[in-house]
């Protein structure tokens, strides 16, 4: 056993979220086991069940210690319990040094109509909180699809037997394709869950999924920092995103979430996150309010601490000395946009985007580089 298993609560299991286009983890999913007290409380609240599930996972990867966005799963009966339940999970969740706009919360599971209209405040209390809202089961579960316009999330998790079955039933893979152009229609991201084999994997993204999980891309052991598996698709196969209007793709459909840190942060809190997830392209700075205040290029920082006394002059200094003003895009500008503004700082030309939502919160950052992939097609 290591000596980060043996810091890390019993029976969490971590479970990567893997971007195809870059080959990296932007997300990390973790579930926990069953109280280890054996509580009988929990067992007749299924709601309590729920939130300590939610809670031991955010708890389990603060242990872990990585930087990366949380993606946890809620239940939508639970969610549609209302208030409380939800302010006891953003107390727990802020208790463990969670930002809202670090955690994807994925509502799952079907529910009766009856139910609908307190889905539907659940959804809109968490966007408003600042949190990252998903849908889980996409293809399975038991809700109606125009939830997914009022709900507005910032992705939808395909339910896994219907990911896997896609490789080889040519029906699975219609309803997945049509579910990906439906999303893409609405600005959002598709994540294919539990993925078995390379097959499965390159069929998917061959669909247009870019979020994927499963053992053919981590075994059940992984944890936080750890690399994956990402299969290799020839460039003659690469998937053509099919453009049905005028404008192009919103810049949505390329929004990778953020790794935040506050705006205290030290240069040394940086650099502790590049270290430890090197994938990762930039760090955004962010106000009490989750709103964006500077951004870290990944390459001018460690240049700037590798020079001459860097480390000394800088680590107990904040971060924001090294940093940049954001370059910001609201989310519901055309990439095209988006690309045109980044080409007119000709210093900072490849500096990630921050986007925004309506209220100047950030939801996540944006490469450079995905976008002329995309547009040059």
């Amino acid at each position: 056993m290591s000596v980060l298993d043996a810091l890390l609560p019993a029976q969490a299991m971590f479970h990567p979220v893997v971007d195809l286009d870059t080959g990296t983890v932007v997300a990390v999913e973790t579930h926990s086991g069953p109280p280890v007290d054996g509580d009988v409380r929990v067992r007749v609240d299924p709601a309590a069940e729920d939130v300590r599930r939610a809670l031991a996972a955010a708890e389990a990867t603060a242990a872990a210690k990585t930087p990366l966005p949380l993606q946890i799963t809620l239940r939508a009966e639970t969610a549609a319990q209302g208030q409380d339940v939800l302010t006891r999970l953003h107390h727990g969740l802020v208790g463990v040094g969670r930002r809202p706009g670090e955690v994807i919360v994925c509502v799952t599971g079907g529910f009766p109509p009856a139910l609908r209209p307190a889905v539907r405040a659940a959804l809109h209390g968490l966007r408003g909180a600042g949190y990252l809202v998903g849908f889980a089961g996409l293809g399975a579960a038991h809700a109606p699809l125009d939830l997914l316009i009022e709900g507005t999330p910032y992705l939808v998790k395909l339910d896994p037997e219907l990911a896997r079955r896609a490789a080889t039933d040519p029906r699975c893979s219609a309803l997945v394709e049509a579910l990906v152009g439906l999303t893409r229609r609405i600005g959002t991201h598709v994540l294919a869950p539990g993925l078995a084999t390379e097959e499965q994997v390159l069929h998917l993204r061959g669909l247009g999924v870019r979020l994927v999980q499963g053992r053919a891309l981590a075994p059940p052991e992984w944890r936080p920092g750890m690399r994956v598996t990402v299969p290799v698709v020839a460039e003659a196969d690469a998937p053509q995103a099919r453009r049905e209007d005028n404008l192009g793709p919103r810049v949505t459909e390329f929004t990778l979430p953020a790794v935040t840190l506050p705006l205290q942060a030290t240069a040394d809190d940086v650099l502790t996150v590049f270290n430890t997830e090197t994938g990762t392209s930039s760090v955004v700075l962010v106000d009490d309010h989750q709103r964006p205040r500077y951004s870290v290029d990944r390459t001018r920082f460690l240049l700037r601490l590798s020079g001459a006394y860097g480390h000394a002059l800088h680590a107990h200094k904040p971060a924001a000395r090294l940093a940049d003003p954001p370059r910001l895009v609201p989310k519901t500008v055309p990439a095209i946009a988006a690309l045109r503004a980044a080409g007119r700082e000709h210093e900072r030309v490849y500096d990630d985007l921050v986007v925004t939502d309506e209220i100047g919160r950030c939801i996540g950052v944006v490469r450079v580089g995905d976008l002329i992939r995309s547009l040059a097609r």
